[in-house]
C-alpha cells in the first residue's frame, strides 16, 4: 500500500478525532485527581461517622471502583468509542456472576446488615442456628462463635441474619432458673428460707432484681419449687453449679429430706 495513502488516512483520522482524544485524556486525568480527593474525603467521613472497621474498606473500595468505572465510560463516550457491545457483555457477565454467587451474595448482604444494625457485638453471648457461645469475630461473609466447650463455630451471615438471634449479653444481666421437687412432708416456709439464704450467700448473684423463690406447681408426688435469681451473663454456668450445690447442702443441713433419700 502506498505510504502516502496511509499517511493521509492517519492524518485525516487525527484531524477529525484528535481534539476529542486530547480532551478525553484531559478529562481522564482530571477525573483521577477528583477521585483521589473524594477517596480521602470519604475515608475521613466514615471515620467521623464511626462506621464499623470491617465495613470501611468495603464501602471505600466499592465507591472508588464505581467512580473509576463511570470515569472510563464517560471518557469512552467523549472519544467516540461504541459502547453497545461493551454494555451487553458487562450486563451478561453481571447476570452470570449473580447466579453463580447467589449464596455468597446472601451471606455478604447478611454481613452488611449485621455490621450496620448490630443485633450483637464482639464478645456478646448469643444463641443462634442451634449454637450458643461468645462472638469472637464478625466478618463480611460469616460470624465466628466460641462455644462454652471451646469449639469454634463459623456461621454464614445469610442464615444467621434471617433466623432468630438471642442476645444474652445485651441487657447486662441474665436470669438463672432452677426447679427442685420435694415431698409434701417438707415445711415449705423452711424450704424457701433455706433457698433464699443460699441464693444470697452464693457468689455471682445480683442483689437487683430481687431473687424469687416460691412454689411453682403442686403435683401428686410432691411440691415443685422454682428459684429465679439474676446474674451477669459471663457467670451463668459457674453460678448455676455453685447455687445448686449450695441448695442441696443447706437443705440437708436443715433436715429437709431430698428425693431418693
Amino acid at each position: 500500500m502506498d505510504i502516502h495513502i496511509i499517511y493521509n488516512k492517519v492524518f485525516n483520522w487525527l484531524l477529525n478525532n484528535g481534539p476529542k482524544l486530547l480532551f478525553g485524556i484531559f478529562v481522564f486525568f482530571v477525573g483521577l485527581w477528583i477521585i483521589r480527593i473524594l477517596r480521602n474525603s470519604l475515608k475521613n467521613r466514615m471515620s467521623q461517622k464511626q462506621v464499623h472497621s470491617s465495613l470501611q474498606p468495603f464501602f471505600l473500595s466499592l465507591s472508588i471502583t464505581s467512580l473509576y468505572f463511570l470515569l472510563i465510560i464517560f471518557v469512552m463516550e467523549i472519544i467516540g468509542i461504541e459502547l453497545t457491545i461493551f454494555t451487553t457483555v458487562i450486563g451478561a457477565a453481571t447476570v452470570a456472576a449473580g447466579l453463580a454467587l447467589s449464596g455468597t451474595l446472601q451471606n455478604f448482604a447478611g454481613g452488611i446488615l449485621i455490621l450496620l444494625l448490630k443485633p450483637f457485638d464482639l464478645d456478646d453471648y448469643i444463641m443462634a442456628q442451634g449454637q450458643e457461645g461468645t462472638v469472637t469475630s464478625i466478618q463480611i461473609f460469616y460470624t465466628v462463635v466460641l462455644t462454652g466447650d471451646h469449639k469454634t463455630v463459623i456461621i454464614p451471615n445469610g442464615k444467621l441474619f434471617n433466623e432468630v438471634i438471642v442476645n444474652v449479653t445485651r441487657e447486662g444481666k441474665r436470669r438463672l432458673d432452677i426447679e427442685i421437687k420435694l415431698g409434701y412432708a417438707a415445711d415449705s416456709e423452711q424450704v424457701k428460707e433455706i433457698i433464699k439464704k443460699a441464693v444470697s450467700e452464693t457468689a455471682g448473684m445480683l442483689k437487683s432484681p430481687v431473687a424469687r423463690v416460691g412454689i411453682i406447681a403442686l403435683e401428686i408426688d410432691g411440691i415443685r419449687y422454682t428459684i429465679q435469681s439474676w446474674i451477669e451473663p459471663k457467670d451463668y454456668v459457674d453460678a448455676k453449679i455453685s447455687l445448686q450445690e449450695r441448695i442441696i447442702k443447706d437443705l440437708r443441713a436443715g433436715g429437709i429430706k431430698l428425693p431418693g433419700m
